[in-house]
């Protein structure tokens, strides 16, 4: 169980506008990959960008508005309805990388966060 002392990452980041700008600068990416953007079917990016934002803020320790308003995250089956293969998650990862490098997050923190995300991204293929 975690120390409850310890800050999380969340807190050590500076809570949710930390995640607003790392997602903002995510999906500036996104917009204009020719790959990924398909695979988001809303003209607009912004509740796709809400979503997020409020998931990473709660799994790294802030406020549980993302389960709270959508239940449980379901990552896996949230990602099945669409073609994910190693290259989209490659153009995934390359976005969330320049993200994250951008963050301004602490030597640590941006390794706590890209180990995460590669694990996730990982997971989340569906293809060969």
């Amino acid at each position: 169980m975690a120390d409850p002392t310890t800050p999380t990452l969340y807190e050590r980041v500076g809570g949710l506008p930390f995640f607003e700008r790392l997602v903002d600068r995510f999906y500036r990416g996104v917009e204009v990959d020719l790959l990924l953007r398909p695979l988001y079917p809303e003209d607009d990016l912004s509740p796709a960008r809400r979503r997020l934002t409020l998931f990473l803020a709660q799994y790294w320790g802030g406020p549980t508005t993302y389960s709270d308003e959508r239940g449980h995250p379901r990552l896996r089956l949230r990602h099945n309805p669409f073609v994910i293969g190693g290259a989209e998650q490659r153009a995934w990862m390359r976005h969330m990388t320049a993200a994250v490098a951008e963050s301004g997050a602490g030597e640590a923190e941006q390794a706590e966060l890209m180990a995460y995300f590669e694990m996730a991204s990982r997971a989340m293929v569906n293809q060969p």
